[in-house]
Formats: C-alpha cells, sequence, structure tokens
C-alpha cells in the first residue's frame, strides 16, 4: 500500500550542443551525461548547468554534416575512461574522456541497428544490418557472429513425450471443436514499428534477449512484413529459446534486472497490455494500460535497478497530420499480483519538450533521468511513502489512499481490513493521479486532497450527511446483501494551480495540508540548487474562484526533499538533500526559513538524508525522526538504530519494525533519546511489552487510533492486524483511569490480557468503584471470569509493568489478601445490589478466596433449596448447586458437605454427583443413628478432621475416653486433649503420662519429666530427670521422694559420673563433695576439668595438701607440656598453609591472565581464574568434586557432608585448594585464640607453685603465635575478597575480560558457610590474660 513520493526533481534548460540529442549515458562517477547528438558527443554537467565538453563526429565523417546521422547506442565504460558509440552507418567510435581523441575500433559495411553492453561491461553485443549478432569483448576482439532468425527453438527445446495426437486429446470445456480448430496466422508488426531489434540483458549478465522481427513469418518473405520474436541467448552467443508466436507484439523490450521476466509490449485487438516472457519464451501474465484502442504506442520500457518500478515511455498516436502527438511517461509497480499505475509524467505536444531518451540510475534505484529534444535535462527523486490520515481520535477512520492511474483506493481499517487491490471505495479522477495527502485537523482528518497530472487539487469531504458522488464508487465493502458501514466522501472543491509557464512535469511536489484553505508545496528554485516554498490559498481574483495562487513563495538554499507537518504545534520541519533540518514560521507575518535547533540551542542535522520524517516530542523536547533508504533511524543526529524497516508514530508511542523481524513499540514520554537508543540496542527481556515477533519483511502500514490494532504489510502485499501489547496495555490503562470498564474488560477477554490487571492498576479506585464495575459488565459470566482469573501475584510488577510516570504507582495498596479483598468486596456490592441476581458470582466469590468457605457457599444452596426465591430470572438450589459442582471438584464438595453435618445437604450433592447410593447411603444412615456429638466426631474423623473430632469426642462422656485417648496418640494431638480437660481430671494425668511417653520417645527426658513431676508420678519423674542429667530436678524429686543419705549419695555418684562423661566437670565436684561426701574424688575430677583456682580451694577447704604433690602439680607440668606442644603444631601448621596459599594465589592470577587473552572463559575450569571466582562460584564450578557432588546429591546427608568435605580439599593442585586453605586458616586462628582462658588460669596456678621458667615460656610462645597470626589476616583475607563480583568494563577491558566478569556474575549464590570465609576472624585482643609478673 505503498505510493511513490517525488523527493527532488532538478533540471537544466536552455544548454545547446551540436545537433539534436538521441540518446545518453550516465558517468556514476561525475554525475555527468555523455549525450550523442545527430553531429557530436557532449558531456553535460547539471550541476553547472553548462556543457564541459564536446567532441564532433562529422568533423571525422563518422556522421554526416547534416546531421542526419544517427546513433544505435552509447555506453560509458569508466574501467577505461572512454565513452563508447555505435552509429548505424556501422562505426564502432571510442571516444576517451581523458584525451578527447576518437578512435574507430571497428567498422561493419552493413551498418548496426543496435549496441548493447553486458552488464559487468565485459561483453558488448552488436546487431548488424543483416540480421546478425555480433559479440566482442571488452577490447572489441570478435569473439562469434550468428544469424538472428535461426530455424531451430534453441537448446532449451520442449521435449514432446508423444501422448497422441491433438484430435485425440481431451480439451476440457473446449469440446471436440478445439481439435478441428486452425492456428491462425501471426500478423505481422504494427505499421508503426521502427523494426530494429532491441537487445536487452539479464541482470547477472548470463543471459540476452533479442527482439527482432522475422522475415520468415508474414505472408511476404521481406522484413517489413513479417512479425516480432523474442530469442533468448546465453553470454557464449548460443540460442537457449525462441518465444511463441505473438500477435500484436511491439518493439519495446527489457528483462527485469533481477532475472524472473521479460517485459514487452503487446497490442490486442481490443486492448493494449505489457507482457511479460520467461527465460524459455513463454509467455508468463501482463497487464492492461489505461488506454483507448490505438491511443498510443510504447517506444519504450526500463526496469529500475532493483526491478521494482517499471516506466514505460508512450507516445500518442497521430491520428491526424497536422497535430503533434503528446509524450507521457509512466511509473508502473505491482503489489499481491495488481499493477498500479503510481505516477505519470505529461510532457504535453511541444515537440522541444517531448524526451529523446530516458534512463534509470543504475546507483540509485527510485532516480529516473530524462533528455528532451530541446536539450532539457530533468532529474526525478522518489521515494516509497504511505499515505494515511493522521487523526488521533475516534472520528478517525485511519484511511490508507493508495493510488492506481486515475484512481484513489481509499481502506478505511477502523471499519475493515481488506487487503489490496481491494480497497473501501475508489475515488475517480479525470486524469491520473501524483500525490495524495490528508487533513491534519480533528474532526476533518478523514478528508483528502488529490493532486492530478494536470495541476489540479480535488478536495474529497466527508460531512454529516454526504450525499451519493459518482466518482466515488464503494470497493471491497459493497455488495448485495452488505451494509456499507463505510462513510464515502464527495467533491467538495476542485483547484487549478497558477503556476509560471514552462514548469517542467510534476512541477510541484511535497504537497501538504495545513488547513481548510492553506496548502503547501514545493517546487523548483531559480538556481540549479534551489527550491521554492509555495504558500497556496484560494485566489481572490474574480475570473478565477477555483484556483490556488501563491501567497507566499520563499526560497531555499538546496533541495527540499521531505516536509512534515506536526498540528499540535504548527511546526512544518524540512530536510535538505545533504540532511540539513529547517523550519519553516509559516504562520508569521513574513513567512521564512530558520535553521532547526536543540533546546541548548545547537544546530541539528541528520547525518545523511532520510526518506521519511515525522515530528514527535521526546523528554518534552520537538524532535525530528528520519529514516534512511539503509534502515538508519536517526533522531536529529542521533542514530538510534540501523536495522529498521519503517515506523510510525502514534499518540505518544514510536512503532517501529526492524530486519529482525520484530516490532517495536516504545513510549516516548518515559524515555529520552540515550533511553531510546539503548532501548533498540538491547535485547528485550521475556515480559517485555514493548516487543513482538513479526512475519520476516513485515511494514507498518497504519495504527487505529484510539484502539490496539496495527495494520502490517507482507512482502508479498496481504496485510495483517496484530494487536501490539504495548499499544493494548496503552488503552487498557486509559480505560481504566477513566473507569472505562467494560471497554477494558472486553479488550483484555479477547486479547487474552491477564483480568488481575483491572485490580492491580490502581487497587484503592477499583475498590472504591466495585458497584460501577459490576453495572459496566453486567455479565453474570464475564463477572464469574473475572473472579476465577483472580490470583495474589501483582501483574503490574510481574507480567505487565507500569510505565515509570503511572498515576497507579503512587496510589496505596490496600493492606491484607488481594483475592479476599476482591471477593469480599465484590461480593458485598452485588448482594447490596440484587443477591438474587448474582447468586452464582456471590458462590464464586466464595470459592475463590484463599481459604475457600465451601460450607458458606453450600449453606447459600441450602437455603435456596429450603426457601426458594420467587423473583423471576433467580437462580433456583438446582442451579447453583449445578455451579459449584463446575467449580468444586465434587469429591471435594461431598466432603465438605459432610463436614456441615447436615444431611439434607449432603444428599443434595451426592445425588448430583457420580457416587453410587449404594456407597453413601448406608453410611449416612449409620451416622443418622449415633449420639449428636459422636455422629459429629464420627464425620470429622472420617474428615480427617482430628482437633475438631477431639472436641466432640470428650463431649460424649467417661466411656468413650479410651477411644478419645487413643486418638491422641495415634494423632499426636496431646496439648489439644489437654486443653479439653481441667489439671485436677484423672483424664488430664492420663493424657500427660501419655504425653511423656511420647517425649522420652522423642529424646526429650527434661520435659517429660516436668510433666511426671506435675501429675505426681514423682519416681518415674526421677529417672527422667537422671536421663536428662539435670540433676537440680533430681534432687527436688529425691526430697520428695524421702531418699535417705546413702541413697542421696549413690544418685550423686550416678550423676557426676553423668556429668564427667558430658565434661561438665565443676558440677560433677560439687555433686560430689555435697551429696556424695567424697572430697577426694571432686578434688580429682575438678584436676581432670583443668579447674585449678576451684580444686586448690578443696584441697585447702579439707586439709588435703597431700594431693598437691601427688595429683595437681604433676597434672600442672602435663598441661603446660601439652600446651607448648599444642602452640608450636598450630604455629607450624599456619605458617605452612599461609605459604602454600600464596603459591596458588600467584599460580591462578598467572593463569587467569594467559587464558583470557586466549579464550572466552565457559571451559569448566573458567572459576579457578581468581579467588573471588573461586569463593562466588563454587556451586557452579567444572571440577570432578562438584560433578560428584551432583551425583550424589539425592544420597543421605552423611554423604553429602562427606562430598563437601572432598569438594574443599587441601590436596595440592585441587580446584578450590585455596578456598580449603582459607578454611583450615581461619580455623586455626579460632582455635588457638579460643584457649586464652586456659592459658590465663594455667599461668596464675604455675607462678603459684614456683615454676617460672615454664609459665615465662608458655606466656611467650602463646604470645608470638597470636602476633604472627594477627599480623597474618590482612594478607590472608585480601580486600578483593570482599568486593562483589561486578562486570569489569573501561577501555582497558577486553571482550575475554568482560564475558569473565558476567560469567561470575550469574553463577548461583554463595553457601553461608562459604560466604563466612570471606569475612576475616576477630581475635580477643581486649582480653588481659598475660601476668605482668612474668614480663
Amino acid at each position: 500500500m505503498r505510493n511513490l513520493k517525488l523527493q527532488r526533481s532538478r533540471g537544466c534548460s536552455g544548454l545547446q550542443a551540436l545537433g539534436s540529442p538521441q540518446c545518453f549515458s550516465l558517468r556514476t562517477d561525475t554525475g555527468s551525461l555523455l549525450v550523442a547528438s545527430g553531429h557530436s558527443i557532449a558531456e553535460l554537467d547539471p550541476r553547472a548547468q553548462q556543457v564541459v565538453n564536446e567532441v564532433s563526429l562529422s568533423a571525422d565523417s563518422y556522421l554526416p554534416e547534416d546531421g542526419s546521422g544517427t546513433i544505435v547506442g552509447i555506453q560509458d565504460l569508466p574501467d577505461q575512461e572512454s565513452v563508447c558509440v555505435a552509429t548505424a552507418s556501422g562505426d564502432v567510435i571510442l571516444y576517451n574522456l581523458s584525451t578527447n581523441q576518437l578512435e574507430c575500433v571497428g567498422s561493419v559495411d552493413s551498418g548496426l541497428t543496435g549496441m548493447s553492453w553486458s552488464p559487468d561491461q565485459e561483453l558488448v553485443t552488436l546487431s548488424t544490418g543483416q540480421n546478425t549478432i555480433i559479440m566482442m569483448t571488452k577490447d572489441f576482439e570478435p569473439i562469434t557472429e550468428v544469424r538472428i532468425h535461426q530455424d531451430d527453438f534453441g537448446e532449451g527445446m520442449f521435449i514432446t513425450v508423444g501422448w497422441g495426437k491433438k484430435e485425440t486429446q481431451f480439451h476440457g470445456s473446449e469440446g471436440k471443436q478445439a481439435a478441428k480448430q486452425k492456428t491462425t496466422d501471426v500478423l505481422p508488426a504494427l505499421p508503426w514499428d521502427d523494426h530494429r531489434p532491441r537487445i536487452t540483458w539479464r541482470g547477472d549478465g548470463q543471459f540476452f534477449a533479442v527482439s527482432a522481427v522475422c522475415p520468415e513469418t508474414g505472408e511476404h518473405p521481406c522484413v517489413v512484413s513479417g512479425a516480432r520474436k523474442v530469442r533468448v541467448w546465453n553470454r557464449e552467443c548460443i540460442l537457449q529459446s525462441t518465444s511463441e508466436a505473438i500477435n500484436g507484439l511491439e518493439q519495446a523490450l527489457c528483462w527485469k534486472p533481477s532475472g524472473s521476466l521479460i517485459a514487452a509490449t503487446q497490442r490486442k485487438p481490443n486492448k493494449h497490455d505489457v507482457v511479460f516472457l520467461e527465460k524459455n519464451g513463454l509467455l508468463h501474465g501482463e497487464f492492461t494500460l489505461p488506454l483507448g484502442k490505438d491511443q498510443a504506442k510504447v517506444r519504450e520500457l526500463m526496469w529500475n535497478s532493483d526491478s521494482t518500478v517499471l516506466a514505460i515511455w508512450l507516445e500518442d498516436m497521430n491520428s491526424a497530420g497536422d497535430s503533434k502527438p503528446s509524450t507521457y511517461i509512466q511509473l508502473w509497480t505491482v503489489g499481491n499480483y495488481h499493477w498500479y499505475l503510481k505516477q505519470s509524467l505529461h510532457f504535453g505536444s511541444d515537440p522541444q519538450r517531448a524526451p529523446v531518451f530516458l534512463a534509470w540510475d543504475p546507483e540509485v534505484p527510485l532516480r529516473l533521468h530524462v533528455l528532451c529534444r530541446g536539450w532539457q535535462y530533468l532529474c526525478y527523486d522518489w521515494a516509497w511513502s504511505t499515505e494515511h490520515s493522521m487523526g488521533d481520535d475516534l472520528q478517525d477512520d485511519a484511511n490508507v489512499a493508495v493510488i492506481d492511474g486515475d484512481r484513489v483506493m481509499v481502506t478505511t481499517f477502523r471499519q475493515c481490513v481488506v487487503p489490496p487491490p481491494m480497497c473501501t471505495y475508489q475515488i475517480h479522477l479525470p486524469t491520473a493521479v501524483n500525490q495524495v495527502t490528508f487533513h491534519p485537523e480533528p474532526g476533518k482528518t478523514n478528508d483528502l486532497a488529490v493532486l492530478t497530472a494536470d495541476d489540479k487539487i480535488m478536495i474529497y469531504s466527508k460531512g454529516e450527511k454526504s450525499h451519493e458522488d459518482p466518482t466515488v464508487k464503494v470497493g471491497a465493502v459493497g455488495g448485495n446483501g452488505f451494509r456499507v458501514t463505510a462513510q464515502t466522501p464527495e467533491l467538495k472543491a476542485t483547484y487549478s494551480l497558477v503556476l509560471r509557464e514552462g514548469v517542467e512535469p510534476l512541477g510541484l511536489r511535497l504537497l501538504t495540508w495545513l488547513r481548510d484553505d492553506s496548502f503547501l508545496a514545493v517546487s523548483s528554485g531559480e538556481g540549479p540548487s534551489q527550491s521554492r516554498l509555495l504558500l497556496l490559498r484560494p485566489a481572490g481574483v474574480e475570473g478565477l474562484p477555483h484556483s490556488l495562487e501563491i501567497r507566499s513563495s520563499v526560497p531555499v538554499e538546496g533541495h527540499v526533499i521531505t516536509m512534515c507537518y506536526r498540528q499540535k504545534t504548527g511546526t512544518v520541519a524540512l530536510q535538505l538533500e545533504d540532511g540539513q533540518i529547517r523550519k519553516f514560521l509559516w504562520e508569521s507575518l513574513e513567512p521564512c526559513i530558520v535553521e532547526w535547533r536543540d533546546d541548548a540551542g545547537r544546530s541539528v542535522g541528520f547525518p545523511q538524508p532520510c526518506v521519511q520524517t515525522a515530528l514527535c516530542t521526546v523528554a518534552g523536547e520537538e524532535q525530528l525522526l528520519g529514516l534512511t533508504d539503509r534502515s538508519r533511524l536517526f533522531i536529529g543526529d542521533t542514530e538510534l538504530a540501523s536495522n529498521i524497516s519503517s515506523f510510525v508514530l502514534y499518540d505518544d508511542f514510536l512503532l517501529l519494525t526492524t530486519h529482525s523481524h520484530t516490532c517495536r513499540c516504545l513510549s516516548l514520554n518515559e524515555t529520552s533519546v540515550k533511553g531510546l537508543q539503548s532501548a533498540l540496542s538491547c535485547e528485550s527481556g521475556q515480559n517485555d511489552e514493548t516487543l513482538r515477533r513479526v512475519e520476516r519483511g513485515s511494514c507498518i502500514i497504519t495504527v487505529i487510533p484510539q484502539d490496539t490494532r496495527l495494520v502490517l504489510q507482507m512482502p508479498r502485499g496481504n496485510l495483517e492486524t496484530i494487536h501490539h501489547r504495548a499499544l493494548v496495555l496503552a488503552q487498557v490503562r486509559k480505560w481504566l483511569d477513566r473507569l472505562l470498564f467494560k471497554d477494558a474488560f472486553e479488550c483484555m477477554r479477547k486479547l487474552r490480557i491477564n483480568l488481575n490487571l483491572i485490580y492491580d492498576h490502581n487497587p484503592k479506585v477499583f475498590l472504591d468503584h466495585v458497584e460501577m464495575f459490576l453495572k459496566q459488565i453486567d455479565s453474570i459470566n464475564h463477572i464469574n471470569l473475572f473472579l476465577t482469573e483472580l490470583k495474589e501475584e501483582d501483574t503490574t510488577k510481574t507480567m505487565y509493568p507500569c510505565p515509570s510516570n503511572s498515576t497507579a504507582q503512587m496510589a496505596p495498596v490496600p493492606s491484607g489478601k488481594k483475592v479476599d479483598l476482591v471477593c469480599d468486596a465484590m461480593r458485598v456490592a452485588m448482594e447490596n445490589i440484587d443477591p438474587h441476581k448474582y447468586c452464582l458470582s456471590v458462590l464464586t466469590s466464595y470459592v475463590k478466596k484463599s481459604i475457600p468457605e465451601l460450607e458458606i457457599a453450600l449453606q447459600k444452596v441450602h437455603e435456596l433449596r429450603v426457601n426458594p426465591p420467587s423473583v423471576a430470572g433467580a437462580v433456583s438450589a438446582e442451579e447453583a448447586l449445578k455451579y459449584l459442582l463446575f467449580l468444586v471438584n465434587v469429591n471435594e464438595l461431598y466432603e465438605h458437605s459432610l463436614g456441615t453435618y447436615d444431611f439434607d445437604l449432603v444428599l443434595m450433592v451426592a445425588e448430583k454427583s457420580q457416587k453410587d447410593p449404594k456407597e453413601y447411603l448406608p453410611f449416612l444412615n449409620t451416622l443418622k443413628k449415633m449420639e449428636p456429638n459422636y455422629q459429629r466426631y464420627t464425620i470429622d474423623k472420617h474428615l480427617k478432621r482430628y482437633r475438631k473430632a477431639l472436641q466432640h469426642l470428650s463431649k460424649c462422656g467417661q466411656e468413650h475416653f479410651t477411644e478419645f485417648l487413643n486418638l491422641v496418640k495415634d494423632q499426636k494431638l496431646y496439648n489439644e486433649g489437654l486443653r479439653l480437660y481441667t489439671s485436677d481430671s484423672p483424664q488430664y494425668k492420663a493424657i500427660s503420662c501419655a504425653y511423656a511417653e511420647h517425649l522420652l520417645e522423642q529424646q526429650f527426658p527434661e520435659q517429660a519429666g516436668l510433666l511426671l513431676s506435675r501429675c505426681g508420678e514423682k519416681l518415674r519423674a526421677l529417672e527422667a530427670f537422671v536421663t536428662s542429667t539435670s540433676w537440680q530436678h533430681a534432687f527436688c524429686m529425691a526430697a520428695r521422694l524421702h531418699f535417705t543419705p546413702d541413697k542421696l549419695a549413690d544418685l550423686a555418684r550416678t550423676l557426676a559420673g553423668k556429668l564427667v562423661e558430658l565434661r561438665r566437670y565443676t558440677e560433677a565436684a560439687l555433686l560430689l563433695e555435697q551429696y556424695a561426701k567424697d572430697c577426694e574424688e571432686a578434688i580429682l575430677a575438678l584436676i581432670e576439668g583443668t579447674a585449678w583456682e576451684e580444686a586448690l580451694r578443696l584441697v585447702y577447704t579439707h586439709d588435703r595438701q597431700d594431693i598437691l604433690e601427688t595429683n595437681l602439680k604433676p597434672a600442672l607440668l602435663e598441661a603446660h607440656s601439652n600446651q607448648i606442644s599444642f602452640l608450636d603444631s598450630q604455629r607450624t601448621l599456619f605458617i605452612r598453609h599461609k605459604s602454600r596459599l600464596a603459591v596458588v594465589r600467584e599460580l591462578k592470577e598467572k593463569a587467569r591472565l594467559e587464558l583470557l587473552d586466549e579464550d572466552a572463559p565457559d571451559c569448566p575450569d573458567a572459576e579457578l581464574f581468581s579467588e573471588a571466582s573461586s569463593m562466588m562460584t563454587a556451586g557452579n564450578t567444572g571440577s570432578k568434586y562438584s560433578h560428584s557432588n551432583s551425583r550424589i546429591s539425592a544420597r543421605s546427608s552423611k554423604n553429602r557432608r562427606k562430598a563437601e568435605r572432598k569438594k574443599n580439599s587441601l590436596k595440592e593442585g585441587s580446584p578450590l585448594e585455596d578456598v580449603a586453605l582459607i578454611q583450615a586458616l581461619s580455623e586455626i586462628i579460632h582455635t588457638t585464640d579460643k584457649i586464652t582462658d586456659e592459658v590465663n588460669s594455667l599461668l596464675k596456678v604455675l607462678v603459684l607453685f614456683g615454676y617460672d621458667g615454664q609459665a615465662l615460656q608458655l606466656q611467650q610462645d602463646y604470645e608470638e603465635t597470636l602476633q604472627l597470626m594477627d599480623k597474618a589476616i590482612p594478607e590472608i583475607w585480601q580486600d578483593g575478597l570482599q568486593q562483589s563480583s561486578t562486570p569489569v568494563l573501561g577501555p582497558n577491558s577486553t571482550a575475554n575480560s568482560i564475558m569473565a566478569s558476567y560469567q561470575q556474575q550469574r553463577a548461583p549464590s554463595v553457601l553461608q558457610q562459604e560466604a563466612e570465609l570471606l569475612i576475616p576472624p576477630k581475635m580477643k585482643k581486649n582480653f588481659k590474660w598475660k601476668l605482668r609478673l612474668l614480663q
């Protein structure tokens, strides 16, 4: 649905050279034209508008002096810095452009009728007057010469399998008469055919085709009377195929550069067609020219370089001898198998303005060069453009206009989406259309203005009561039985343009509608590099009431190639051919052109010229967006992306398609230019609403305003409508902000948007307007759908993140569970409005709560059954129960109904289920016979509601207490059972004893003893306290049991033995001294526990100094020796581990630097490169230990601990050796620092007994050890270990180092014990353990 919009037209006139121009060739390196005339070769520079070089061909007798000579071909040869010219007399002339010398490189006596060079300029083919083809190299060395007219078909001859004769074959609907019909003879070439051969090459240079008049085809064996045939030859000049006999085939011929088809023209009895031939010579499609019978003849056909546009050069048939024929050029494109006439250039009947030659630019696909007979040169640059209305309200129909000759096909996408070439309606104009523009003002955006080839502007408008306009025909939306929903426009006004005389075709371009009576257009300026901005308004002259005159003409230095207007701000932005941006102040008293500047006052321009521009506001500043023909998107002088295929602005959104087959929708209000740049350069996340995948090659056509639809066109021409998630969410948020819940709900339901967003968008507003929501939705099914989709997830934080500037983000969120809040609020509102109407929705609100209230829902159903509503249309109990069964599993509902203890309700549910009555009726009958409390106990036990069962069973009397106690034991409901009885009851005591036994089994003897003590079970309580070594409670129980001193001593010795096993020596000594009265054993226990001072106290208290010599002093010396040995071993081990850690770190740093320069660290040993990565990614390392750990992850905890120890192995060369070393060093420091109290106590006793030397040695060794460790802590726990692993970026970073950094960042979180290793241990520096006596 694209049109060709003229961006630039350049021309130069008034030039004169020898003779009349006949043909030209383009010099791509200089941009000049090499023109061949009847006298000379002239080089024309369009920029300078002068002939820069000319050489005469008649002076050297290559052409006659009278100018009657004919040039049959001209070609620029950049590699040879020459131009090759072929004359009809047979000379092939090479003109050297650097030396200005002519050289005749060959001559053919029979003359030449054509010359064509291959696209790679390696070969040249010449057609001679003897109907032969000469092929030569680029150095003009002959390769071969063959006859054009050959008897055989060629190498591609079709194979006949010989399946019978024509007379015996089936002819379908034609019947048997088709077999008897004779082939009609092919008519000879048309009288106006010039009978010259036409040579055209395929784009890859492998084949060329020749169209020539065959002498043997017509009735007379002469060339003039023959018909044309097309033959295809390969690069070696070997005939490949011959076309079938085509009646009325004309001279024009051009091979499509892409290689698929050969274009020619065919005149039929009632129409004039452009036909296409395949390489094998068979016809393959055609389209009809919009011409009357014998109205015009086709001079030439020309494809542009990318095969998208076909130019047809036409000339009116000169029916009267004195009239002058008009000439015109048509540009055709194809889409969805339909050919569109996009542009028509009318040159009039003046012979001096008639084209003599035209050519497409080989480098710029949409640039056409035309040379007229009066030496007037014209150059046109087109660009693809989609003409769509620019409204943003509901009145805009999302119109898209497509030009097709004298028709404008308009599709209103708001009402219907029909694929081209179909449309909503067609506007038929008297002449061909060249441009369409839409009204920009709100409420009138459906009006359009049409610029025709005869420089007239026609205004079509949709009024409130449009009359039927005969020029407007309904398209695909009409027909019998169909109601036309789209309103068609009518012709309101026709304006003729008052322009200066002698304006070239398409003298007016970039027509833009500003206001009702104001238009803006661009025309060529006075100078070669000037343009003029024309402000057009209706003329006030009486004689010209329907004309537009130029109210203001503003010259512009440079060629204006794009112009866009923004109605909101009244800004008109212009772009010049070099990318400069200008602003046109058209509303000022003196319209003028100023530079486009940003807020900082800096001049802004595009780095490259753009073919599509649009005005928008980004971060509060008005900006100009531009898209180049190379898919680069700019905003001012900043490039946003380089893979954009199309874009469109809608509201505050920028929508664009990319060559990576995605459609992006970005909000311009929420971001800056840099934000847009970064958003388009990075990949999007999973829940990114701005991105959507589309079909390959999709381009944006338009957006339906105030809707969620986006129309895309595929490369083959068909249309697709998508609902882009960003547009959908933006529109839904607007509806919710305006409390249009119904519109939002319908859109979300249709497009599968999670309905939780209705609440999550603004919870407070929703809860305040629940009744409005219910009244707008007004559908029980839709309300139930909303309730069933509720979940606790906040969709504005997960699925549909809120825009940063959203007002809903600032709204407070109500406390409590979301589902419960919504269900309760809606239930209250529904019961207030109409409880009978919303009965099913009320049931849904009970079922959907976080803890479903099925019992209440069932009670509601039961109430409906007991008291049926008398309101018409109310829901019956049967319908409500059926609906509940739809929401809840029938078995679950049956269980809940049983839990209500209402047997009528149970039977009602059971009857609706698939249960067999033989299953549930006996059970229910049994229950009915039971005592009420025991009945409820039985039901609760059946439903496994054991706590409620206990409550009911406790009310059943003493005879059921055994069953009660068994239930308590089975379900371990001891605390619940104790609460149901008073503490002085026998039941309480029985439950307590059972509970105590359970605690003993669970290895909680002390708690069991407390329970037994409270129940009066003193002996059993004593046993429990002894088992738990709770000696204080044990002696309390012994006192209550009135133990004798002997029993107390035995009890004390038993407990002391247990305490010694637990290394609680002081407590054991206390029991032995006070209860067993054995001071010696008490002193020995204290000596064994190194409680020196307490042992000394007992020695002197009980006057047992003999123990000093026998036990205490030897134990002191032994303890001193052990401490010295321990400190020595710890110091040695610490130094060895510290040295090894330094070596390991050095090796790993060296390996990291080497490997990062070679490969990215995605190998299994990537985490070995630094200690930080070893620490942070220990769970992700590729060592054998991690693999073994993963293999045994399902084994026992003992094996897992074993595997964990193996992973942090101290073995040299293990992957995590540095981690294991740090862990070992940390343990050594903790262990050494922990014995400070022991050393202090030992030093005091050693000094007391005169062992000063031993005490001094111990104090010095311990002090040295602590100092060694304290100084080593900063070396072991370096600062790098405590820093997080963040990506390393910057100028000194390499791709591998950045990859390694991100690899570390993606590692799993560290385990707690490994995280603790990053923190250096803290030592007890403030504790005074040393003795000043020894210093």
